[in-house]
This record gives C-alpha cells, structure tokens and sequence, in this order.
C-alpha cells in the first residue's frame, strides 16, 4: 500500500486530507484505522540514495525481504513525476581546470544570486512543495546534504579563511554561508523536473563540473576540494 501520483494529487489539491508519505495516513486511507493499523509491517525507501529502511515489523508474516525486492522495482514516475531520479554528485569527488565556460557560469550564477532577492532555498522549495510535497523536498534536500555536508562545508570555509582573515566578521561569514547555502539548494532543483521562476542550470554545471561558489560580500571564488582555482572580485 502507497499513494501513487493519482492519490498525491487529490493530497495536494485537498480533495484528500493525508499526509501522502505517512504511514498513518497510507494506512488510514487503505481501510486499516485505529488497531488495524498496528498489525501492518512499514517501511521506508529513498530512491535517491536507494537507502530501504524497516520501520516497523508488527504483522507475523516478516515481508521485508519481498518488500525491498519490489520497492527497488518500482518505476518512481508513477509516485512522483517530476523527480529525476539520478546519483548525487559530489563536487569535490571531481578535479577539474576552470574554463571560461566555468567563468561564464559564475557570473551567471552572479546576476541569478542577484535577481533572488529572497533565498535560494525558500524559492526553490517554494516551487517544489507547489507542485509535489514537502516530504519530497526535504528528502532530496536531507539525501543532497548528507552526502556532501563534510566535504564542501568545511573544505569551502578552510579555504576561504586565509583570503578574508584580514576582514573576516560577522557579515563576511554569513555571506559565505548563505552563498554555500544557495549553490546546494540550486543544485537540490536539478532532482525534479518543474519550471522555476529563475533558472539555476548555470550552477548546477558549475557543480557537475567539480566547483562550488562562494561569495563573501566583494569576491566571488570556485573552490575545487580545499582549493580556491579561481577569484572573481566584482
């Protein structure tokens, strides 16, 4: 039992009262209220970082290993359309030269940042829990983070350090951040397939590529691993 795209949709239009990713409600929704409930074994998958997960185990029969089987089989565009279903990628896992291609795409993401007035991240989760579900942004967001969080924010500020030791303070800080912030968030859009108000591809190649912006109020850089390869100063 699982709410496919026929169900989610009438979630989100309210002509349904579910949560579509809650066991309770999946359940419910299915005739199995109150008690009934508790005899239903519940698991969890993630399609993006293929992650299955036993929730619970309540009914004798123990179907976990069928019910990986078939959830690993399962077409996902029958769940939720607009997800592209792909491997996470891990900038820093890539060493590329900065091209003026790459440059090109920087000041692009430069006049995007700039056009954004209020958060990538608010805009790009806007879009998306618009058109799917909140679940399902956060998953992606949650999946996207994990895989990188070590590697791109503490490689990013380290080597960000040694350039604005001299001015470093509360506002260059939160700049840098809030500029890491946005480059994870754009690159969370390229997992569905909607149209977003602004367009976050020249990012999204900047990561596929191997670089990660940062911006600390006066200096745009690429960082590739712990390194700065390129400093635009605007």
């Amino acid at each position: 039992m699982y709410f496919d795209w026929g169900l989610r949709k009438k979630c989100l239009s309210g002509e349904l009262k579910y949560e579509p990713d809650s066991h309770t409600s999946i359940a419910e929704h299915f005739g199995f209220k109150g008690r009934r409930e508790d005899g239903l074994n519940k698991y969890e998958y993630n399609p993006i970082t293929k992650e299955f997960t036993i929730d619970q185990l309540n009914a004798k029969n123990h179907d976990q290993i069928e019910a990986e089987k078939w959830v690993r089989a399962l077409d996902f565009s029958t769940i939720v359309p607009q997800l592209i279903v792909k491997e996470i990628v891990n900038p820093f896992s890539i060493h590329n030269d900065v091209t003026q291609e790459d440059i090109d795409n920087l000041q692009e993401w430069d006049s995007v940042m700039a056009s954004v007035m209020a958060s990538v991240r608010a805009s790009v989760g806007y879009s998306v829990r618009a058109s799917v579900w909140d679940s399902v942004v956060d998953s992606v967001w949650a999946s996207v983070w994990d895989s990188v969080r070590d590697s791109v924010w503490d490689s990013v500020w380290d080597s960000v350090w040694d350039s604005v030791r001299a001015s470093v303070g509360a506002s260059v800080r939160a700049s840098v951040w809030a500029s890491v912030w946005a480059s994870v968030w754009a690159y969370c859009s390229s997992f569905f397939s909607i149209a977003y108000k602004h367009d976050y591809s020249s990012l999204n190649k900047l990561w596929n590529r191997g670089f990660v912006p940062s911006f600390d109020g006066t200096t745009w850089r690429l960082h590739s691993g712990e390194k700065i390869v390129y400093k635009w100063r605007k």
